[in-house]
């Protein structure tokens, strides 16, 4: 179902609201997550696998706790396959060119800087 004209209004007035207001906020939601880190992911898949069949061992041999044991080591590796990846550093603030805190810089940023930067030196 498509918004009316002064649904969308509103919509894009509370975004620029969002925006001016709660630029940090704004920030943090909007950041993507890091790079998956494949050896974690694998070493996850694993660990499922050697749980399920831990859980199937369990079964033939009749014991509970054996079974209960592969459905931890299961549940273990599909968590850690799942999980997002941590970040190791947290977010630095460093100083802009014009003298504004502003977030470890991403690659638009980068050529924001590097563009602001080359306007600066014409302009001398």
């Amino acid at each position: 179902m498509a918004l009316s004209e002064q649904e969308q209004r509103l919509l894009e007035e509370m975004e620029r609201g969002l925006y001016q207001n709660d630029a940090d906020f704004v920030a943090t939601v909007g950041q993507r997550r890091g790079k998956p880190n494949y050896t974690v992911v694998v070493v996850g898949a694993l660990l499922g696998v050697l749980g399920i069949a831990t859980i199937i061992v369990g079964v033939v041999i009749q014991q509970t706790l054996v079974g209960a044991l592969g459905f931890v080591m299961m549940f273990a590796g599909v968590l850690l396959a799942i999980a997002p990846p941590r970040r190791d550093e947290p977010i630095a603030r460093t100083a802009s060119p014009r003298g504004k805190p502003r977030k470890a810089a991403g690659f638009m940023e980068n050529l924001n800087d590097r563009w602001d930067k080359r306007q600066d030196e014409r302009g001398r």
